[in-house]
């Protein structure tokens, strides 16, 4: 872009009152580069191609007029996409990724979509950054999944590391085991890398994620479950966070599966930073059996089944409806915040009604909150701010707060929240715990 281009945005974006964190704004150019001039909220006749920021989630009938106006030409970001109004557009386009909230100065989830992979598949081709392909297997077992693995990347060109590990369960890889193993890659090499299982076979070079240019990119198997058999890590701060939070939850609960664990990671990662995270499309997670498994890019030896990767049918309830729509969800934090108060004591605030209110009034309001513990903390060391759609959300993310030993404050949308609103509250805490012990 240049320097007029990035001015022209940053005005069209001021005009509109979007706010933006420099992850979320960097991702923002980088579509501005690959599919045209951005506009704020409409879609003029005749256009075919451009970024289109939308502020306001449509109505039904909005959104399927909104998306058949659409071309392949045209990408979707959604500046405030934590908010669950924009779920229903989101179910109707391709999702390609989402950046998560950056503390005050980008106090929203950024998500981008358009209709299909096809412009980002043919472009990735050209990409100059090549990930190093890194895979494992258990000791002892059966190597040839592994030697199939790697003779099909021999065409490609591509580095590689694929080795042996000792293994709890014989032939079975557990998550801490994998996740180890990742780490080490990532302090063994400097390379991006795409961990991919053994036994898999690449059709053609993975090439995708690393032309995106981003921080982590996996697949969600049916649109929420993330998988672990097919993840690509940058070389980025974030990135590091996420595979670090993944190993320490992995040795923590070793007997959880990896696509709950994982998700988990994601979560709390996304929470406390703009992680850039692509959603990458099926054919880098094929499985056998797949209608377009001849197209894939990455074959998994799998049969079409959401056995294998989702043991637990509970968890779909928890987390299916946020997931489907790229974002965190109520009964995960939304946004971390910390402070340096010594204290060290943290608050969970609660925006209920979120379905039932204008969108702008939510933004603001999260807009408000942020900013009001960035001007003055009021001695709590952290803060988790949670998005709560229904009564039952609250109650989940109050009862969540107490077991982390938060004090917690439940607000609505539009309600009006003063620079010295957390100060205000530590004050009144104070003084309702005094009048307890000394009445």
């Amino acid at each position: 872009m240049t320097d007029g281009t990035h001015e022209d945005l940053d005005r069209l974006l001021q005009s509109g009152g979007v706010r933006l964190g420099p992850a979320q704004r960097n991702r923002l150019g980088w579509l501005v580069e690959h599919y045209g001039a951005p506009m704020l909220d409409g879609f003029s006749e005749g256009r075919r191609n451009g970024v289109i920021v939308l502020r306001e989630p449509p109505s039904g009938a909005a959104a399927e007029l909104f998306y058949r106006s659409l071309t392949p030409g045209c990408a979707v970001v959604i500046p405030r996409s934590e908010n669950p109004g924009f779920d229903f557009l989101k179910s109707k386009l391709t999702e390609f990724g989402t950046v998560g909230p950056c503390g005050a100065d980008g106090p929203h989830e950024m998500w981008w979509g358009g209709i299909g992979w096809s412009k980002f598949l043919t472009a990735a081709d050209t990409s100059t950054i090549r990930p190093r392909i890194v895979s494992c297997y258990p000791r002892g077992g059966d190597a040839t999944a592994a030697f199939a693995l790697r003779h099909s990347l021999e065409r490609f060109d591509l580095a590689c590391h694929i080795e042996p590990i000792e293994t709890q369960l014989g032939e079975r890889i557990l998550c801490f085991e994998k996740a180890e193993f990742m780490v080490r890659m990532w302090n063994k090499y400097r390379e991006p890398l795409l961990f991919v299982e053994a036994g898999a076979v690449l059709r053609e070079a993975p090439l995708l994620p690393s032309f995106l240019g981003c921080d982590v990119a996996l697949h969600k198997w049916n649109r929420w479950e993330m998988s672990a058999r097919t993840l690509y890590l940058g070389r980025t701060q974030r990135a590091e966070m996420l595979l670090r939070a993944w190993q320490q939850l992995a040795a923590s609960y070793p007997a959880i599966w990896e696509g709950y664990l994982l998700d988990q990671a994601w979560s709390l990662t996304s929470s406390q930073g703009p992680l850039d995270t692509v959603w990458l499309p099926r054919s880098y997670h094929s499985l056998k059996g797949d209608l377009g498994a001849m197209r894939a890019t990455i074959l998994h030896d799998q049969q079409t089944t959401t056995l294998e990767l989702g043991p637990d049918p509970g968890f779909a309830g928890i987390v299916r409806t946020a997931r489907r729509a790229g974002r965190t969800g109520s009964r995960d934090a939304f946004m971390v915040m910390t402070s340096k108060a010594e204290t060290g004591g943290g608050i969970a605030v609660i925006l209920r009604d979120v379905s039932a209110s204008d969108a702008g009034a939510v933004a603001a309001t999260v807009e408000a909150v942020t900013g009001a513990y960035a001007a003055d903390c009021g001695g709590y060391g952290r803060l988790e701010l949670s998005l709560c759609a229904w009564q039952d959300d609250v109650g989940a993310a109050r009862e969540a707060a107490a077991l982390a030993r938060y004090r917690v404050l439940e607000i609505a949308p539009g309600q009006r929240i003063a620079n010295d609103f957390f100060a205000i509250h530590a004050s009144e805490h104070a003084a309702m715990t005094a009048r307890h012990l000394f009445p």
